[in-house]
């Protein structure tokens, strides 16, 4: 059985910029082994797997595998896998609600004359704010100094909307360039509540950078070691809405225009709002445009 497959690079909107994608058709019948042999075997930092819904109300089960687990949501990955479907479609549509092991994730098509040129999904899970760090455990993991890492907003905190991710702001986009993963003391401080990554950010964005709001970067546990993810749209979405959390507004729609992947040569913009009522945060959505890039078939030894 011949298997088709569409990569596409996510929240970027010109070719190699981005984190890249590849989202299987095709995936009926296919077992979860298969599946997470296919995505080691594609070595992106996640692949898709689309199968029919299992509620018929919704529009495909989606299935997420990195190249050493399956994940239970992520952002890029729903992000452009409904930009996918929705360019193969004859006619786009509005919206896709995707089944995922976290819940029902909404997303929007966006469209420019009649071509789908973005996506924007929802996350499936309320913030949840969880284990909350120092200043020089969160540093240490990212080979920098205490004095690097800020607190008056918030402490290093693991924060989630479907995935957990430490949250961590440093003081200066020069801190940002210069953190580096330190191994050791990743092991020594993670996993907590579940997350074994970290995301940090800075509010000093150069006018070069203009016109971002924040720019970030990601580092996790990878098949090779300690790797950094260009584009994180679940640690992304988290991070908006943990921010709109704490802004003293109480209620109204909260954006931001957020750059990673920057330093490592593939520049992303992800655009998060988060939407908040009575002091609460109702819900958080991020987006972003998307490129395809490559599409194939594959066959599995075996089969017909």
């Amino acid at each position: 059985m011949q298997r088709r497959y569409v990569t596409v690079d996510v929240f970027t909107d010109r070719a190699f910029g981005g984190n890249p994608l590849a989202v299987v058709l095709d995936a009926q019948g296919l077992s979860t082994s298969q599946m997470q042999a296919i995505a080691t075997e594609f070595n992106y930092s996640e692949t898709t797997f689309v199968l029919p819904p299992q509620d018929p109300a919704h529009d495909a089960q989606v299935r997420i595998f990195t190249v050493r687990h399956e994940l239970p949501f992520a952002g890029h990955p729903n992000v452009g896998t409904a930009f996918v479907l929705a360019t193969q479609a004859a006619t786009p549509p509005a919206r896709l609600l995707f089944e995922e092991k976290a819940g029902l994730v909404p997303v929007e098509i966006l469209t420019e004359k009649g071509r789908v040129v973005a996506a924007e999904l929802t996350a499936p899970q309320p913030l949840k704010r969880l284990t909350q760090l120092s200043g020089e455990q969160a540093a240490a993991c990212l080979s920098l100094p205490a004095s690097d890492v800020k607190t008056d907003r918030h402490p290093p905190q693991i924060a989630s909307v479907g995935l957990p991710f430490l949250m961590v702001e440093l003081a200066s986009r020069d801190a940002l360039r210069r953190a580096k993963p330190d191994a050791a003391a990743f092991a020594k401080t993670l996993p907590i509540d579940g997350n074994d990554a970290i995301y940090f950010y800075t509010r000093e964005v150069p006018a070069s950078e203009m016109p971002l709001d924040l720019q970030a970067r990601m580092l996790h546990p990878g098949a090779s070691g300690l790797c950094e993810d260009p584009a994180t749209g679940s640690a992304t979405a988290a991070a908006a809405a943990l921010l709109a959390d704490l802004a003293t507004q109480r209620d109204g729609e909260f954006k931001l225009r957020i750059g990673q992947g920057v330093d490592m040569g593939r520049p992303s913009l992800l655009l998060t709002r988060v939407r908040k009522e009575n002091g609460a945060v109702v819900s958080a959505h991020v987006g972003g445009a998307c490129v395809e890039m490559m599409e194939g078939t594959f066959r599995l030894a075996g089969e017909g």
